[in-house]
């Protein structure tokens, strides 16, 4: 954030309601004057008078929910023009991706760094996460998740938690992204889509179980992925241009929530049926968040053929690298069988096979194969 705010008039921050994108800003810059737009008023007259919304709060300015008031960016763009060597004057915040992306596209295209900003990593979390984890095991880290709240309070029951953010986001972002007639409806979607995370997509399927088209499936996903609910991976081909045309895997962001939509608690989640696709959602939420500050070059795919699959594919400076998720402690070679058969597909495969599984120590299999402690992946990506 400070590199970017150096280099571009304005930064735009991304991210999901409560990953704590105004935390982190009113800390890192604390000498902007701070408006939000969840206010009505103040959304209102920046979208109505953007000047004078401007004159009323002059930077350095951190405007929050930026989303809501779209008319703003274009007098943003004649503010910054006045100057273009004042580098970090405005930084914005968006819950809405698409929506922000949009608008900073068209009136802030090169005048404007961008970072996206997800929940908590393990390592961010360091000691907190550990004890937590030693007093409640496994489970216990997977249904609480990743968002900061509640990792400030861990007293916080997760359910709790989370029903309170989905009411919230129900109401707030579905009913100004869409025009959904029924919210229950919806909330069913949501509650579908968490039994397929970490499969690929089948939109048709998806409609004949909620009772809407595949049109309406398609709509919804948009939102869920403009408000940074779900990651949609696509898969690997050597053919870049095969990769957008193939189904892609759905995968929630946020474990925690994951779990919250199935209806487990820390009690139930070890043995649900489901318990290995939890794991692959809370793996994949890892590596994306550890590459996205470590690699952001890097891109992450998954391989599909007639016989074999390998959850992920990290394509990073030139060099491919396969990942399978297991929920075991102790994988055996049988594991790496799939993966090291891809391995020999595909050229610039040359680094080990890793499954990211729950050892408590990373270790070697075999030549080339690795188990990796998934709570640790940062030392071996």
């Amino acid at each position: 954030m400070r590199r970017l705010a150096t280099h571009f008039p304005a930064v735009a921050v991304t991210g999901a309601r409560q990953t704590g994108k105004t935390t982190l800003l009113t800390k890192l810059f604390p000498d902007h004057h701070y408006v939000s737009l969840d206010l009505p008023a103040e959304a209102q007259l920046a979208e109505e008078d953007p000047q004078t919304f401007l004159d009323r709060h002059p930077p350095p300015l951190l405007v929050d929910e930026v989303q809501y008031a779209p008319k703003l960016f274009r007098s943003l763009k004649v503010e910054i023009d006045r100057d273009r060597n004042a580098n970090g004057r405005f930084i914005l915040t968006g819950s809405q991706k698409l929506s922000l992306m949009r608008e900073v596209s068209d009136s802030l295209a090169g005048r404007c760094g961008v970072v996206e900003l997800e929940g908590l990593t393990i390592r961010e979390l360091g000691p907190v996460f550990i004890a937590q984890e030693a007093a409640g095991g496994a489970a216990e880290a997977l249904v609480r998740g990743f968002m900061p709240q509640l990792w400030k309070d861990l007293a916080l029951r997760p359910v709790d938690y989370f029903r309170s953010y989905q009411a919230t986001y129900l109401e707030r972002d579905v009913r100004q992204l869409l025009n959904v007639t029924s919210l229950r409806d919806f909330d069913r979607f949501m509650r579908a889509m968490a039994v397929r995370s970490g499969q690929l997509l089948n939109k048709t399927e998806l409609g004949k179980e909620v009772g809407v088209s595949a049109k309406t499936i398609t709509a919804w996903l948009s939102v869920l992925e403009a408000t940074n609910q779900i990651t949609l991976l696509e898969p690997y081909f050597v053919n870049v241009s095969k990769r957008i045309a193939k189904t892609p895997k759905l995968y929630f962001n946020d474990v925690g929530l994951l779990c919250f939509l199935l209806g487990l608690s820390s009690e139930a989640v070890l043995e649900s049926y489901l318990i290995g696709a939890i794991w692959e959602t809370f793996v994949f939420g890892e590596l994306r968040k550890q590459l996205r500050v470590d690699a952001p070059e890097a891109t992450v795919w998954f391989y599909r053929d007639q016989s074999r699959d390998v959850d992920f594919v990290i394509d990073r400076d030139g060099q491919l690298t396969l990942a399978e998720s297991k929920w075991k402690e102790l994988p055996t070679r049988r594991d790496f069988r799939q993966a090291m058969a891809v391995r020999g597909l595909l050229p610039r495969a040359r680094g080990p096979v890793m499954v990211l599984c729950r050892t408590r120590q990373s270790h070697p299999v075999a030549e080339n194969a690795w188990a990796v402690e998934g709570y640790r992946l940062w030392d071996h990506i």
